[in-house]
């Protein structure tokens, strides 16, 4: 009995050594793979940040030569057109002045005549401002207060253009050249809706009137020229050619002729536009100009990409009530379409 427990004991306590053993072994292949785990997970992390390191060095890389592409071409089409862009800013006086309008055709007791003439002028500081809409309102108000007001005609013969609606342009330019006959601007006007509307000798008509009651104003010669072209083109540069001498040497229109005739650099034109300002909004007024005429001939000579991004910075000038503000979204809106149908 005493032997057998010795025996016994002796088995267990080389049984409980032989468990150690293994015991031992299993912690330490535990503890080695807890190791090379952390040091494959360290190694994996490191092998992830330096890939993301890479990434974003490749995606920064990227994106420069994308800006720098990006800056090579708008360099190439026109660089100096996306820097000169000043648009005016919203005048306090217009909108004290409309407030006083309002206060007045809402209580004020007024002829018919009287209400008349107010909506007519409310309906103009709201196209000064860009709100068409509500302008068309007021002009309609007016001539129905009184039929005979030749001025809110030629107003709606304008947005008729705008609209591509050249019937009803007609219609209301000869109205008001029924009214008064000697509306000079009328012509410029129903000219332009002729020139949009494809009709272009009783454009160049309508032009030749307006430009022969000033043919010192060179807005006159150009939208003349511009409507000659489309009938001959080679005889149209021949007559600017000849109408540019009529016009003074100092005035910033000429500068816009000598950019037509070649003898000044777009360069040039930027620069005076910038001299002899008379008031602020002067210098954001002849961007719009040079603007619109720079991209009628870029437009003309095929290049409608230029042509789209001049009439963009026209309108984004705001100056609404200028005839080169009106008709940039009527010609961006035909460029952008002899656009779609050169990629189809």
């Amino acid at each position: 009995m005493a032997s057998f427990f010795m025996s016994t004991t002796k088995s267990a306590v080389e049984l409980i050594n032989d468990k150690r053993i293994i015991f031992n072994s299993l912690i330490a292949v535990v503890i080695r793979g807890c190791y090379d785990w952390c040091y494959w997970r360290t190694q994996k992390v490191k092998w992830m940040n330096q890939k993301m390191r890479t990434g974003v060095i490749m995606l920064m890389a990227c994106v420069s030569m994308l800006l720098t592409g990006c800056v090579s071409t708008q360099s190439d089409n026109d660089q100096q057109a996306s820097i000169r862009v000043a648009p005016i800013s919203p005048d306090y006086k217009l909108e004290i002045t409309l407030a006083k309008l309002n206060e007045i055709l809402a209580s004020v007791e007024l002829t018919p005549e009287q209400r008349a003439r107010f909506h007519y002028d409310r309906g103009v500081i709201y196209d000064r401002v860009g709100l068409r809409i509500l302008s068309r309102i007021d002009f309609h108000q007016a001539l129905k207060l009184q039929p005979n007001l030749a001025d809110a005609y030629n107003f709606l013969g304008i947005y008729y253009t705008q609209e591509s609606e050249f019937e009803s342009a007609y219609e209301a330019f000869d109205a008001v050249l029924e009214l008064s006959p000697e509306y000079d601007y009328a012509y410029l006007n129903r000219g332009i809706s002729l020139y949009y509307g494809e009709r272009m000798e009783l454009a160049v008509s309508d032009m030749n009137a307006f430009y022969d009651r000033d043919p010192s104003d060179g807005y006159r010669v150009l939208w003349l020229y511009l409507a000659e072209r489309e009938v001959d083109e080679q005889a149209a540069q021949l007559q600017l050619t000849e109408n540019r001498k009529n016009l003074q040497e100092n005035a910033w229109s000429t500068a816009l002729v000598d950019f037509y005739l070649g003898q000044k650099s777009k360069e040039e034109v930027f620069n005076l536009a910038k001299e002899g300002l008379k008031h602020p909004d002067e210098y954001a007024e002849r961007l719009c100009e040079a603007y619109f005429y720079m991209a009628k001939i870029a437009q003309k000579r095929g290049d409608n990409v230029q042509a789209a991004n001049y009439f963009r910075l026209a309108l984004a000038t705001n100056i609404y009530d200028f005839v080169e503000h009106r008709y940039a979204r009527l010609e961006l809106a035909r460029t952008n379409e002899a656009m779609k149908l050169a990629t189809n």
